[in-house]
């Protein structure tokens, strides 16, 4: 969050960060369920990480020639935005993997997924879920539908940009997918 404002009042001295802080009960329960169907579809089973989902990314980006796609589970993306820089370095994911199995050992799966989706970004300066149902919807978070809730969780891997390009054809295409596999996740 620090980042992102001081980036945004570079072009804008009094820009703010839009966040308030949801408490688990206050969070939809399809927008719970919609997150870990984007985000991590194993989140309930592992402890921290997903083997399968880190091999095919690693097979995957090994075949393109870059790092295109990502294996993060939830946890590790926490440890990460809570207490890790962005960069892509192999020190960096060191200490991502030594904090997410300290915060699966100390947090109940409950507190991971309500701390993440209080952090995550949402677009330009919207940071956590109670921001993000305002900002696009002018509504709690606690009163997302299944259609709100997917079209948020499909903004998570470019959300500035769908800030921007809020009908973007491959926004929509993904908020479809998931609402056809909400039906698939298992909250804690």
């Amino acid at each position: 969050m620090q980042t992102q404002l001081e980036s945004l009042r570079e072009k804008n001295s009094s820009a703010a960060i839009q966040h308030t802080w949801a408490p688990y009960h206050q969070i939809s329960y399809e927008m719970k369920r919609a997150i870990i169907v984007a985000e991590d579809s194993k989140f309930i089973q592992h402890h921290g990480f997903d083997y399968d989902s880190i091999r095919n990314a690693f097979e995957k980006n090994l075949k393109q020639g870059e790092i295109s796609v990502g294996g993060s589970t939830i946890s590790q993306q926490l440890a990460k935005n809570l207490f890790l820089s962005s960069e892509k370095t192999i020190g960096r994911k060191l200490q991502e993997a030594i904090i997410t199995v300290m915060l699966e050992n100390v947090m109940s799966k409950r507190r991971i997924l309500e701390i993440y989706l209080n952090m995550i970004e949402w677009g330009n300066g919207v940071f956590g879920v109670e921001a993000a149902a305002q900002h696009y919807f002018n509504q709690p978070a606690s009163s997302l539908t299944k259609e709100q809730a997917t079209y948020l969780a499909a903004m998570v891997t470019n959300p500035r940009y769908y800030d921007n390009n809020r009908q973007s054809q491959h926004l929509l295409k993904k908020k479809d997918i998931f609402l056809e596999r909400l039906h698939s996740a298992r909250i804690p």
